[in-house]
């Protein structure tokens, strides 16, 4: 995952089509159920905006290799997000104003921090001068992996969107799978490849949550 610069033949090809396939069958069951609930109709467009704006970073704003075993990987996750919170909604949800409210916010917050985070990042990463240095600026001032926690927030939002208490198993997941394997992966990359200049900013930053870990 870190460090590659070129894709497996494919692999991108292969987590679009995957996400196209799950849309279709989402938007399908979410239609049949009551294709006038509000619910519905909101769970859907956020789902519309997390596969814009993923591809766009996937393609266009933040191209990097992706070799087989991530495209798989990926796939599997958003078949979780974009299968998994429609069934949950369906089988078990329900319409609450508070939750319906706060999910919508978390997901745009999440979304926004996760996007503006790497998109703050591309002009460092792309000067020719700034090879081998660390970045510590914009967002990532305030957490060191501050794109996971964006990542955590717009699952969330989705989750509390569905209404079902037992979609909040699926953020818990995903902050268990940052916290235990991706940021200790991610630390260990960074360490090795920028040594002290890391451990410093390792000391002095939060880890996942600013102001908090």
């Amino acid at each position: 995952m870190y460090g590659r610069q070129k894709s497996a033949p494919g692999a991108k090809v292969l987590i679009l089509l995957a996400q196209c396939v799950y849309l279709f069958i989402s938007g399908y069951w979410l239609i049949q159920w009551e294709p006038d609930h509000l619910l519905a109709v909101l769970l859907v467009s956020c789902l519309d905006i997390t596969f814009l704006r993923l591809n766009a970073m996937m393609f266009m704003w933040l191209p990097r290799g992706i070799g087989w075993a991530e495209a798989l990987g990926n796939s599997l996750a958003f078949g979780l997000y974009y299968l998994g919170f429609p069934l949950l909604l369906i089988f078990g949800g329900g319409r609450h104003l508070v939750t319906m409210v706060l999910g919508i916010l978390l997901f745009l917050i999440g979304s926004g921090l996760n996007t503006t985070a790497e998109l703050l990042r591309k002009p460092f990463k792309d000067d020719p001068a700034n090879q081998g240095k660390l970045y510590r600026d914009g967002l990532f001032r305030y957490a060191i992996h501050i794109n996971y926690f964006g990542d955590v927030l717009w699952v969330l939002g989705l989750a509390l969107l569905t209404g079902n208490p037992y979609a909040l198993l699926v953020p818990v997941l995903l902050l268990a799978l940052f916290v235990f394997s991706y940021i200790p992966t991610a630390d260990r990359y960074l360490a090795a490849k920028y040594g002290a200049d890391f451990a410093a900013y390792q000391r002095e930053t939060k880890e996942l949550i600013p102001f908090v870990w």
